[in-house]
């Protein structure tokens, strides 16, 4: 009869007499991907072979606020903040039967001269939390003489093996009636914050995930609407 010699480090017969890999052995198995904004549920016993968990967690971004302007005035508003970012290594034996993922959703759009939302946090269990970014603030009224605001502060650290704040957004200025610049969007670990403006329209919107929206601009008379902070994002790696 024939016999078959198998490392220990890695295998294991099990009481059916099959010869099974050892559980934390295999690796990364599955990557699962929490896009939509709002709560989800992460079951354990859906993977009856996993291990542990590596979670990356990201916040949202701030949204921006608007402007408006009337003749021969300019408005510049600073950008919404970039959400943070935290991460994490979870054995299996630490999950609760069923985690709650939370993805915060991006910081609503101001209106002329009003305020941009703040982004939501994001977060998987009570093990990782990422803050989201505060929206920026239409700090700026309509004039034509110099002044500069600063951006907005970014957000602390949150929960996890390793966590940090978001990126801060950028000021405004206005130079005179007609010149001047808004702020840019904070950026975030898994995206970018958007672009300032020094034309009529509402500030950049910020690409990939958490990045704060950049600041609207208006002068000689035009209304503009803010724009929208970036999603979160929760990511779990899901290793045998």
């Amino acid at each position: 009869m024939a016999s078959v010699c198998a490392d220990g480090d890695y295998f294991e017969v099990n009481d059916d007499g099959e010869l099974t890999l050892l559980p934390g052995v295999q690796g990364l198995r599955d990557v699962l991907y929490f896009k939509e904004p709002g709560n989800s549920q992460f079951v354990r016993a859906d993977y009856s072979w996993l291990a542990r968990v590596r979670v990356r967690v990201q916040g949202a971004g701030g949204g921006a606020a608007g402007a408006a302007a009337g003749n021969n005035l300019l408005v510049a508003q600073p950008g919404g903040a970039g959400g943070g970012y935290s991460e994490a290594l979870l054995d299996v034996a630490s999950l609760g039967a069923v985690e709650s993922v939370v993805v915060g959703a991006g910081g609503s759009a101001g209106g002329a001269n009003t305020d941009g939302g703040d982004g939501g946090n994001s977060s998987f269990g009570g093990f990782v939390v990422a803050n989201g970014g505060s929206g920026g603030t239409a700090v700026m009224s309509a004039g034509d003489t110099l002044v500069c605001y600063s951006g907005i502060a970014a957000p602390l650290a949150g929960t996890g093996d390793w966590a940090t704040g978001g990126g801060a957004s950028g000021g405004s200025l206005r130079l005179s009636g007609s010149q001047g610049q808004s702020g840019q969007g904070g950026e975030s670990r898994l995206g970018h914050g958007g672009f300032q403006r020094s034309s009529n329209g509402g500030g950049g919107a910020p690409r990939g995930y958490g990045g704060g929206a950049a600041g609207a601009f208006a002068r000689d008379g035009e209304s503009e609407e803010g724009t929208a902070g970036a999603n979160g994002l929760v990511i779990v790696e899901l290793y045998g």
